[in-house]
């Protein structure tokens, strides 16, 4: 008899842990870039993917994507997550999270780096810790999705590059 109660109150939680499970799907429209300095230093950031059709790829940045604005990809705030100390356009950030913006131009892109974490907060210029011009590029043909991937590009730095449309953005970040 105490066997079955114990077995009734097994089901009755795993029950309804499978339905906590299922009642809240991951967020499958997220993807992380990251870069290792060491085996266990590096930095990562998370980012909402954008998917840009074939009609929109020629006026997807000026018009979806405004010119010279604060932009949120997937109206989410990018978030930086870091366990060694960085520095980007001379700029120090401690061990950390921090929320990532960016501003597109036709000419040229600024990354914000934002000492505010609450993803679900509205940006807040107050906030920016740094301004990072980024040097940006022609694609020589354009991506069907907003992506970031990380490149090494020296010792103790590492290039976050953006791809969008047809425009490449990148901005190096490096390790003290």
């Amino acid at each position: 008899m105490r066997s079955s109660w114990i077995f009734a109150i097994v089901l009755i939680l795993v029950s309804s842990f499978s339905f906590a499970q299922t009642s809240n799907p991951p967020d499958t429209d997220s993807a992380t870039a990251t870069c290792n300095f060491s085996d266990d230093q590096q930095l990562a950031v998370k980012y909402q993917e954008v998917t840009i059709n074939k009609k929109q790829e020629k006026t997807f940045l000026g018009r979806e994507v405004p010119f010279g604005k604060v932009w949120e990809p997937g109206q989410k705030p990018l978030t930086l997550f870091t366990n060694s100390p960085l520095s980007i356009s001379g700029a120090n950030l401690a061990v950390g999270a921090y929320t990532l913006y960016l501003i597109p131009n036709r000419k040229d892109w600024t990354l914000v780096v934002s000492k505010n974490t609450d993803v679900k907060a509205a940006y807040d210029q107050s906030k920016d810790i740094v301004r990072a011009s980024m040097e940006i590029g022609q694609l020589p043909a354009p991506e069907s999705k907003f992506s970031i991937y990380f490149a090494h590009t020296g010792p103790k730095e590492c290039t976050m590059q953006v791809d969008l449309a047809d425009t490449r953005a990148w901005v190096p970040f490096q390790q003290h």
